[in-house]
């Protein structure tokens, strides 16, 4: 199974840039000599850099990501990055605002949503659902009113006292809503340890706020890309052999191809 090489997304950049500001080496733990791949962050006898699914959808996401947050091999918004093209990631600072942050906010394609749970948050700021859609600024110029602003999902990628800490600190984010999900499902993930059975990671997060703006299809791929990159993760931690055949494997192939064949559906009209 090929993929070509692609270029590195906005949490692999941020990533970079947090290792150049390093004062000492950042050693991973893993393999004799703690090789790990740039693409994917896992052992080289584990790499999932083939099975990284590109696919493109209406909404956006937008990474506030807490200091440590992009030099954890388990983290996960690396993958909504491997997936979903227009996610933009930004280190977050009490003291400092990247104005490409504020840009990105202020953009009028975009609606902001900030993903947060609910019962911290003033009663008047909190949905359950996705605003109507709404015409941008050069709609409503044009008079053409045939487009719509796209969800941007701003998630707080972080442990849940930095999460509380970004939201609490983080004026700038007080003109959107705050989106509360309703997970029917308890947390699958298990590369970290939570308190709580409905705190979700961060590509979990992700995949439910896919399903949310309609993108069905992008949901169900991100998940089975968590399930894979979890099994490599564990395996890889283990030193156990990958079985590229297993349920999992199969299932994110089968989406793969779904994906690719509704692509080409698109490229022909």
């Amino acid at each position: 199974m090929t993929n070509p090489a692609l270029p590195p997304h906005a949490v692999s950049r941020l990533r970079t840039a947090r290792l150049a500001r390093s004062t000492r080496p950042f050693l991973a733990r893993g393999g004799p000599h703690g090789e790990r791949c740039g693409g994917c962050r896992l052992i080289l006898s584990h790499c999932m850099c083939a099975w990284r699914t590109v696919l493109p959808t209406h909404a956006g996401f937008c990474l506030l990501m807490a200091e440590h947050e992009t030099l954890k091999p388990s983290n996960t918004g690396w993958l909504i990055a491997d997936l979903v093209p227009d996610t933009l990631a930004f280190g977050w600072a009490r003291t400092e605002v990247d104005p490409a942050l504020l840009a990105l906010l202020a953009d009028p394609q975009w609606q902001p949503y900030v993903v947060f749970p609910g019962e911290f948050v003033a009663p008047e700021r909190v949905i359950t659902q996705l605003l109507p859609a709404e015409q941008t600024a050069a709609d409503e110029v044009s008079g053409t009113g045939t487009a719509s602003k796209r969800p941007l999902f701003i998630l707080l990628d972080a442990t849940w006292s930095e999460a509380r800490k970004i939201f609490k600190k983080s004026p700038y984010l007080l003109p959107f809503p705050v989106l509360s999900l309703e997970p029917e499902q308890v947390s699958r993930y298990q590369l970290r340890r939570s308190r709580r059975d409905d705190h979700l990671c961060t590509s979990e997060v992700a995949a439910l706020c896919l399903a949310l703006a309609g993108e069905t299809l992008a949901a169900q791929t991100l998940e089975a890309y968590l399930d894979v990159f979890t099994e490599h993760y564990l395996c890889a931690k283990q030193q156990w052999k990958l079985d590229l055949d297993d349920e999992l494997h199969q299932r994110l192939r089968n989406l793969r191809a779904e994906a690719a064949a509704s692509h080409n559906v698109l490229n022909e009209d």
